[in-house]
């Protein structure tokens, strides 16, 4: 995968990002919700993704689509969920 991933706690400003709490959303839905959602960001905003598991064949998805258009950077990751800021980067 060509697009950063990296456990951190720096990222985008909180005034930049906006949740996305992927456990509300129906699983039929999730990947179509987050790929909108995604897509309406603007360069150097983010999207804090929050789910009850590792996204690891949604994360290869994302970088078929986005490539280095997105940055992923962990915020939080343990076996009962993660937190994923998904950063436009153009």
């Amino acid at each position: 995968m060509t697009a950063s991933i990296a456990d951190t706690t720096s990222g985008p400003s909180e005034a930049q990002t906006y949740p996305f709490d992927a456990r509300g959303v129906a699983k039929r839905f999730r990947h179509a919700a987050i790929f909108g959602a995604l897509d309406a960001l603007a360069p150097g905003e983010a999207m804090r993704f929050v789910n009850d598991h590792d996204p690891l064949p949604l994360l290869a998805q994302l970088e078929a689509r986005f490539g280095e258009a997105l940055r992923v950077e962990y915020r939080h990751r343990a076996p009962g969920g993660v937190v994923i800021d998904f950063i436009r980067t153009a």
